[in-house]
């Protein structure tokens, strides 16, 4: 990968204060961009994010909101667009996530999976398309989950909701592939930034994972540089999954 190579563009990486968000935000710098960093209450973190992402070599600039909520997703990207005066990549890491029966699961607990997971994700999409597409193009890359793809227990509403994900990258890469934006969505697997919380999910505890190991957040957030960068905007409308296998094995 070559070094700066996204020198010059402009970045949103939503929940950027940690795990996946944080390292993406930080490979982004690496590259030469300048980096929005999102959080939703979050100021210290979201300010030291900020200046991690400078010392990488980044430009930075901390924006506090609830993207599930439309106006402050608006506000989120006109505020960007108004201090970098272009954006050019938008990274849809926002997520919650609930591990519980069906029938235990209330309709405010499913409600809330889906807003702070799949509309999110669209009301940033639909907000920052049009500068997308002002700007020569682009790339969005929604952050998904094994449980969207592999039967889970306990996990309805999180496997409908980045199942969602999944199904809204590939019909938006047909649709905005004429105006040179690639949409993709980045599976991950087990990753090394749950052992901050001490909570590995169940079905990565009780299911081994075939290379035998978790990944690393940087191992995503590489993987979301490339699709965002010049040698990765040919792939489009894909869930690449990045987990060791664990999606394929019945093990």
């Amino acid at each position: 990968m070559s070094r700066r190579e996204l020198e010059s563009k402009v970045a949103i990486v939503t929940g950027s204060v940690r795990g996946i968000g944080r390292a993406t935000a930080l490979a982004f710098a690496e590259a030469g961009a300048a980096v929005v960093v999102n959080g939703r209450k979050s100021v210290e973190a979201a300010d030291q994010i900020a200046r991690e992402v400078e010392d990488a070599g980044g430009r930075a600039r901390v924006h506090l909101a609830d993207v599930s909520d439309p106006g402050q997703a608006k506000g989120l990207v006109e505020e960007t667009v108004a201090a970098f005066g272009r954006l050019d990549i938008l990274v849809n890491n926002v997520s919650h996530r609930i591990a519980k029966p069906v029938v235990e699961t209330s309709y405010e607990e499913w409600r809330d999976v889906q807003a702070n997971t799949v509309d999110s994700a669209f009301l940033c999409i639909r907000q920052a398309v049009p500068h997308l597409i002002v700007g020569g193009g682009g790339s969005i890359v929604n952050i998904g989950g094994v449980s969207g793809h592999r039967g889970v227990k306990n996990r309805a509403a999180v496997a409908a909701a980045k199942a969602g994900l999944a199904g809204m990258s590939a019909a938006l890469a047909v649709e905005l592939a004429p105006h040179n934006i690639n949409v993709n969505c980045v599976s991950p697997g087990s990753i090394d930034n749950y052992e901050a919380t001490g909570h590995v999910p169940a079905h990565f505890r009780e299911n081994p994972i075939p290379m035998g190991r978790m990944g690393t957040v940087h191992e995503i957030a590489a993987m979301v540089r490339h699709l965002c960068g010049p040698e990765g905007r040919y792939v489009a409308g894909q869930t690449i999954h990045v987990c060791g296998a664990w999606n394929v094995s019945i093990a």
